[in-house]
């Protein structure tokens, strides 16, 4: 390594220091834990680690090909669990008890007790399944896209009425093509109301409004998948297929379709140059044959070749600073700054300024580094199309961010759903016997999560670190270029370690 580029990195290392020079303050846990040495130390010792493995990468990749290779295993082709993976019973069953489950929130959302605490489904859709469900697909696979109840439910609307007008097997024929232009700017579009009401809307914690949003959402969902199809509108259109698809990316499976001919019929646009790799759509249309469901390295999804469209960078940036900015709420520092704005404006406008702020604000510190990048790297694209290539390579920053920010509500606020799955309208029944059950406020401790945060946001920074140096060494004219280009990437994920860092201990270390 070039000894300038060893002073660049030191000096990006000392940096964080500096800028992080602050106290943190405890109010999450009944206890503060206080750290062994200063928070400033933990940050630096983690910006110093993302550094090391910028170094490492430097010495050891110095090559990249168009087509990434790596390792699989089919897991269609494994006995007995093949069987279960391909099985039309289990997979009616799981479909049958995913739309049951969707029912009983809604029915319990509208007439169960309004107490939150006590009703299956603010628990189970704020916790179990909101943060939940990332975890899964991130770690597991795209599951979603087989358990999505308005997916389900369209599905077996089109069988129904196939059946009635003896057009049973007829492919979809829906009345309106979908705009290329529009992309995936609608879904978005919804996933910031969601985010807005995650963050802002103090009422979406009722039973009865929750359900009300839950049943526009899903009205929006079926009219959507009416008018433009229902692939069309699950690859652009519904908030939540398109944000567990990304995360899914992380994850050690992928679905494959060894025939690319597929992809012409299945009305979709593979995003891959010369593979078709977790594309659902043409996954479901694929021949029995044609199909793999297959293990990989993990997050290697994240640095295939692929066109990233704009919207998709767009959205990428903005699942990454709402769960920040959901972070950042929990800070002292938030807490006066608001306390400031709220001579000017009320709550809500205060609330809702912020939360637009934030991804603008993570948009424009992003393109900033993106010119870097360019800069440096003699990158022949624009600052744009730059900005594109590299976002993909920030998911697992966004991944780690949200393992370290939702654990103890998982662990702790989680355990709720013992009870209410007992009792989830909140009428007194007891049909498991648990509805007395009391949360363990004790089955993890400040100190667990700290290290947990502290591991996952490292861990997540090097990898993320890792596959900004594979999209680097593809798109620079020569492997020093791509070194060179990268250390404005690694000036903003070392930037970013020490944050994010920064606004989990706050609630946490005191």
């Amino acid at each position: 390594m070039p000894n300038s580029l060893t002073k660049t990195v030191i000096a990006l290392s000392v940096a964080v220091l500096a800028l992080c020079a602050t106290p943190a303050y405890a109010h999450a846990f009944g206890q503060r834990y206080d750290l062994p040495i200063p928070l400033n130390y933990f940050l630096l010792g983690a910006a110093a680690t993302v550094a090391f493995s910028f170094v490492v990468l430097g010495f050891f990749v110095r090559g990249a090909h168009e087509r990434i290779h790596y390792p699989t295993l089919d897991l269609l082709r494994v006995p007995a669990l093949g069987a279960v993976l391909t099985s039309r019973i289990a997979g009616a069953v799981v479909r049958a008890a995913s739309v049951a489950l969707f029912a009983l929130l809604l029915f319990a959302g509208f007439f169960g007790t309004e107490k939150a605490i006590d009703n299956i489904s603010p628990v189970f859709i704020w916790i179990i399944w909101w943060v939940g469900m990332g975890y899964v697909v991130a770690l597991f696979g795209n599951v979603w896209a087989f358990l999505n109840p308005w997916k389900i439910t369209f599905e077996w609307y089109r069988r129904i009425i196939g059946r009635i007008g003896g057009r049973a097997n007829e492919p979809e024929d829906p009345p309106f093509d979908y705009p290329d232009w529009l992309d995936v700017w609608p879904a978005l579009a919804l996933f910031f109301l969601f985010a807005w009401a995650e963050n802002v809307f103090t009422s979406a914690y009722q039973p009865r409004a929750l359900a009300i949003m839950v049943l526009l959402y899903s009205i929006l969902a079926w009219a959507g998948m009416a008018a433009f199809g229902k692939t069309a509108w699950l690859r652009r259109g519904e908030a939540f297929a398109v944000l567990f698809g990304f995360f899914a990316r992380f994850s050690p499976t992928e679905a494959r379709v060894t025939d690319r001919a597929v992809c012409a019929d299945c009305d979709s646009s593979c995003r891959l140059e010369s593979e078709c790799v977790d594309c659902y759509d043409c996954y479901e249309y694929a021949a029995p044959q044609d199909r793999r469901l297959n293990l990989r390295p993990l997050a290697i999804g994240l640095a295939l070749q692929e066109r990233v469209p704009l919207a998709t960078a767009a959205f990428v940036i903005l699942a990454l600073a709402t769960v920040s900015f959901d972070g950042f709420q929990d800070t002292k520092t938030w807490a006066d700054l608001r306390t400031a704005m709220l001579a000017y404006a009320s709550l809500d406008v205060v609330d809702t300024l912020a939360l637009a702020a934030a991804p603008l604000t993570f948009a424009l510190v992003y393109l900033a580094f993106a010119w870097g990048v360019k800069a440096l790297s003699g990158d022949e694209g624009g600052v744009l199309e730059v900005a594109r290539a590299y976002v993909f390579s920030l998911m697992p920053i966004a991944l780690a961010y949200n393992l370290a920010h939702f654990i103890t509500l998982l662990l702790i606020q989680g355990q709720l759903i013992i009870p209410v799955a007992s009792d989830p309208f909140g009428f007194g029944w007891d049909i498991f016997g648990a509805s007395d059950y009391l949360v363990n406020l004790e089955i993890i401790s400040a100190k667990a999560v700290w290290f947990i945060s502290l591991a996952a946001i490292v861990a997540g920074h090097v990898v993320s670190v890792y596959l900004a140096h594979l999209i680097s060494l593809r798109r620079a004219p020569s492997p020093s270029a791509a070194m060179r280009g990268q250390i404005p990437m690694l000036a903003l994920m070392i930037i970013y370690t020490a944050t994010s860092l920064w606004i989990i201990a706050q609630p946490i270390v005191g």
